[in-house]
């Protein structure tokens, strides 16, 4: 799915153009019921298809100043990413419906993606870990209440060795990218640009990985506040 930097593929406007006209209706209907079925061949397919598409309509939403730390090749990253991890989820509901899902997933981490890069420009100290000796401590639990995982604030005494123990159990079940950029930016407290250089990335990438991670975690956690000990029995 490589493409060159105008965003077409590797054979030209035209080759690009064959290759959207060849996957008809029909067979798009069986490509995703295939994709759905855990066919990866057929994802594949169907993301080289319409991967391009999608990448052409992302490149004008992204402003001039945001161009050092992000483009639509970052954000189709996440998205093919994205799109292996959720398509079982995916209901065919006729020809152009699997164009509006991708569309959207990409959608959503450009919109993550400005949004942490927006938001750098003007950190709010409520919202991240704050470096200190305590950090290392107390950053499972900062990370627990950042998800909202829990109705309730336990004492971080009470609750620190409790909200390691969750926050593990939920990072061991993400994708490898996702987990690396919580362990790096939430728990080890390390800045974005930080991240991103140490895991080859761009920062915008590093929002929008950080945007899913969080999302997954916060299903996987569900309500946490049944988990946590009640300090005051």
């Amino acid at each position: 799915m490589e493409s060159g930097s105008d965003g077409s593929s590797s054979g030209g406007g035209a080759s690009r153009g064959n290759a959207y006209a060849s996957v008809s209706l029909a067979n798009e209907e069986t490509l995703v019921n295939g994709a759905c079925g855990g066919d990866e061949g057929a994802l594949c397919e169907l993301l080289e298809h319409y991967g391009p598409i999608v990448r052409d309509r992302l490149k004008p939403k992204i402003g001039a100043q945001w161009r050092t730390a992000l483009d639509e090749d970052d954000v189709m990253q996440v998205t093919y990413l994205e799109a292996f991890l959720l398509v079982a989820q995916f209901k065919y509901r006729g020809p152009g419906s699997f164009l509006a899902w991708l569309s959207q997933v990409a959608e959503n981490n450009l919109r993550d993606a400005l949004r942490g890069l927006q938001a750098a420009k003007r950190p709010n100290p409520k919202r991240r870990v704050q470096v200190s000796k305590h950090a290392a401590e107390n950053s499972f639990v900062a990370l627990v209440e950042l998800l909202g995982a829990t109705d309730s604030t336990p004492s971080r005494a009470a609750a620190r060795d409790e909200s390691e123990q969750m926050i593990e159990q939920v990072l061991s079940a993400l994708p490898p990218d996702y987990e690396r950029v919580v362990r790096l930016y939430d728990l080890e407290c390390r800045s974005a640009q930080e991240v991103a250089e140490q895991l080859g990335r761009s920062t915008g990438a590093i929002y929008m990985l950080r945007a899913r991670a969080h999302e997954r975690m916060r299903s996987d956690l569900g309500n946490a506040s049944q988990f946590f000990t009640d300090p005051g029995r």
